[in-house]
């Protein structure tokens, strides 16, 4: 049976065209007013969703100084994960703004929570499917909380090796989540295009008999783009009024008209990709212009032989195929021809 996972009567899946995820994470930079106008610019890309994450500070991590939680290196060397985190997060208080404003829009909204608390307010706003992150692929508990609300659920790889992905499959399975997709991802922030490794994408599918995607850390759309290529029937990529506005994820992120490239490039590439077909590649009316065919190069008379110097090989194609040359040659006309006559072999002598 092929696999496949339905958010909101979309139905995502191989046969099925690409969904594309806008990903708004920290990038409104503290201000409601402003994740509710990258909503509405998130919308306009022609994206499939748009996704939050839903966390506090406080539910993520701890209000630590110990070196354990600093950040040692990366994009945010040198921070602390409760600074950072108090930075970036989307306040619980925002998200009924947020979901209203999607259904307003006509737009799918759903989030990444990071524990219980989170996927209780989710619930309680009906979001329609879940995304586990990365880093917590091996938060086998939180993962079974998500699969007991029976939505979709579509998580992550990162840094989970093999095993890891394939406990993180079974808890959800085992509670409650029949429709599971699986993401490669590459950890890195921003993750080098050399780095993205995107034939991971067809091997997750292969492997683990699920939907499988990519959420894309590069910078650009070509990983994307590639992937979609490869078979990846989900991709996620963040997204940002102005980099130049700064956020905590702004440097590998898109801009609108970007993302709306993005989205696209990513179809096309789909529709690209096609079947496998050999036969009449291009139009008929093409083939027929500029295939070549065997014509009359100089005026025949009845009876007339047939040789190099009267028949030819040339364009249009509406003649014999040129493979007929050689028994054409040495035979004669039924009746007299005229150059640029079409050769056929109703004015060939047996």
């Amino acid at each position: 049976m092929t696999p496949s996972l339905t958010i909101a009567g979309r139905r995502i899946g191989p046969g099925c065209e690409p969904f594309i995820i806008c990903e708004l994470s920290g990038n409104h930079n503290g201000s409601l007013d402003r994740a509710l106008a990258m909503l509405e610019a998130a919308a306009a890309t022609g994206c499939d969703a748009i996704k939050l994450q839903t966390y506090t500070p406080d539910t993520i991590t701890l209000d630590s100084d110990s070196p354990d939680f600093l950040i040692e290196s990366g994009l945010w060397a040198g921070r602390r994960l409760h600074e950072l985190y108090a930075e970036a997060y989307t306040p619980y208080e925002w998200h009924e703004a947020l979901f209203a404003k999607a259904r307003a829009l006509g737009v799918i909204l759903f989030s990444t929570p990071f524990d219980d608390t989170a996927v209780d307010l989710l619930e309680s706003l009906n979001a329609p499917a879940y995304k586990i992150a990365s880093f917590e692929a091996v938060d086998l508990p939180l993962i079974a909380r998500v699969a007991a609300t029976g939505k979709p659920m579509i998580i992550s790889t990162g840094l989970a090796n093999l095993e890891e992905m394939a406990e993180a499959l079974e808890t959800a399975r085992k509670h409650g989540s029949g429709e599971v997709a699986l993401l490669h991802c590459v950890s890195s922030y921003p993750a080098p295009i050399e780095e993205a490794n995107v034939a991971t994408v067809p091997d997750l599918a292969a492997r683990f008999g699920v939907v499988s995607g990519l959420s894309d850390h590069t910078p650009g759309s070509a990983a994307s783009v590639a992937a979609v290529a490869l078979g990846a029937s989900l991709i996620e990529k963040h997204f940002t009024l102005a980099r130049a506005d700064g956020g905590p994820d702004a440097s590998f992120s898109l801009e609108p008209a970007e993302f709306t490239a993005l989205v696209a490039d990513c179809k096309a590439a789909w529709q690209a990709v096609g079947r496998v077909h050999y036969d009449a590649l291009g139009s008929e009316a093409a083939a027929a212009n500029h295939r070549r065919s065997l014509y009359v190069a100089a005026d025949i008379a009845a009876g007339e032989l047939f040789t190099k110097a009267n028949v030819r090989s040339v364009r249009p194609g509406y003649g014999l195929a040129p493979k007929h040359l050689p028994e054409v040659l040495g035979r004669r006309a039924k009746r007299a021809l005229k150059l640029g006559d079409r050769l056929s072999w109703d004015v060939i002598q047996d």
